[in-house]
Order: structure tokens, then C-alpha cells, then sequence
């Protein structure tokens, strides 16, 4: 993977020190050099950037206006010796704001947050989806994961709970509305005094009764127009 890069300053000793650092990290190339940020704008149309390290007190057009006129997507890291720009900065979306003198290993921390970014942009390093879970303890001592999109239906057995899940059933010393409240409104429904179920796991709705995975369960009649409003308007 190579990650090109530009610097913008005004400081010849400064971008030595850059390019020192550059050298050092073998992800980087150094394409260019500026010593202002007028003719950037059509280098940027014509060339293909990943990082633009950013000087901010530079002559005729300062970092901070050429950061509002820029329009690419490229990634900006601003280097200063000015700490008091820096909130303007991170409202102008800059990766991030290194003060000079730029130690290596604060360099490096940056630099490591561009080499993530692109892999995973490029799809080298693409992180799983987070399932949501509940722990629920299933004995004195032991916690079971249980993750939400494999719940089915939670049955009330009067001071316990059945979670019925698409592969195993868990009895739970805990009430139906307790648990109710704790999921998500968006997922679960509660459709009788019994029973709670997963809104994406039923069937069929036929009367005051519904289905889920060749089950039926009764709709309590006080729950039945809410229910079948809820079920037969999900759009997602």
C-alpha cells in the first residue's frame, strides 16, 4: 500500500524535517513539496492525493483559507506552531493538528490513522458488523450472550422467562416486562401478557392471533390494534 502525500509550508527547514519523517515510514511517498498553497488547488484537479500536510501562517493564502476552498476529499494534517487555530481546523474536517516542533512518534500516531483509514476504505481491513446482545443470567453464576436478531419469542412463566431463539431456549429468573423495557421498542413488540416477540420474526397475522416459525401465538385483545399497526406499517 503507498500513501501519497504533499506538504504546504512557507519553512524550508520545516519540510526537511517532514520529509525526514516521511522517509521513514514505508507506506509513504512524497510527491511534491509546496512553499504556498496558491497553485495546490490545480495540482490537487490533476493528481491523485492521499494526505496534504498543511502549514497554516503562510503568505497571500493562509491553511485555513485554502482548507475552505478546497474540493477534494483528499486528508489534510495541519502542522503549525500556532496551537489556537485548531478548533477551527477540526470544524474545517482536517484529520489532524500536529504542533511544531512535530515529534516522530506523535508523526507516526497520525500517519497510523491514515493507514487505517485507507484499508479499510480499499477493503483490506473491513471491521464485522456489531451485533446487539443481552446478557441474561441463566444461573446463580453463569451470564449467557444472547444476540437480539436470534431472539424469536420471550414467554412470561409468572416470576421466570422462556427465550425462545432461533437455536436454543433459555429459562431466565426475570419478568416479561423487565426484559420487554430493556430491548429495543424498534425490534420487540409485546403482544399478550404472555408473550413478547421479535418483530421481524413473524409470519403471519391472522385474527387476533400471529405466527413465527410455524408457532402461534395469541394477540391479547388489549394489544391487538397496536400490534397489527406496528407489524403491518414496518417498512424496514
Amino acid at each position: 500500500m503507498t500513501i501519497k502525500v504533499i506538504v504546504i509550508d512557507d519553512e524550508p527547514l520545516a519540510i526537511n524535517v517532514l520529509k525526514n519523517y516521511i522517509e521513514k515510514v514505508k507506506d509513504l511517498q512524497l510527491v511534491k513539496t509546496f512553499s504556498n498553497a496558491i497553485d495546490v488547488g490545480s495540482f490537487l484537479q490533476e493528481n491523485s492525493i492521499d494526505i496534504i500536510f498543511l502549514d497554516i501562517k503562510m503568505p497571500i493564502l493562509n491553511g485555513i483559507d485554502f482548507l475552505k476552498t478546497l474540493k477534494t476529499q483528499t486528508q489534510v494534517i495541519v502542522t503549525t506552531a500556532h496551537d489556537k487555530y485548531a478548533i477551527e481546523s477540526y470544524e474545517l474536517e482536517v484529520l489532524d493538528y500536529l504542533v511544531k516542533p512535530i515529534p516522530f512518534p506523535r508523526f507516526l500516531k497520525s500517519i497510523n490513522r491514515v493507514i487505517k483509514l485507507k484499508k479499510s476504505v480499499d477493503g483490506e481491513q473491513i471491521s464485522p458488523p456489531v451485533r446487539s446482545h443481552i446478557f441474561v443470567k441463566v444461573d446463580k453464576k453463569k451470564l449467557q450472550k444472547i444476540y437480539l436478531d436470534e431472539i424469536l419469542v420471550i414467554e412470561s412463566l409468572k416470576d421466570y422467562i422462556r427465550i425462545i431463539t432461533s437455536s436454543s431456549k433459555h429459562i431466565v429468573h426475570r419478568t416479561l416486562a423487565s426484559i420487554t423495557e430493556e430491548l429495543p421498542s424498534s425490534q420487540f413488540i409485546r403482544i399478550h401478557r404472555s408473550f413478547t416477540v421479535s418483530i421481524d420474526k413473524v409470519n403471519i397475522i391472522e385474527g387476533n392471533s400471529l405466527e413465527i416459525n410455524g408457532i402461534r401465538y395469541t394477540i391479547g385483545r388489549s394489544y391487538l390494534a397496536t400490534t397489527k399497526d406496528i407489524i403491518l406499517n414496518r417498512t424496514v
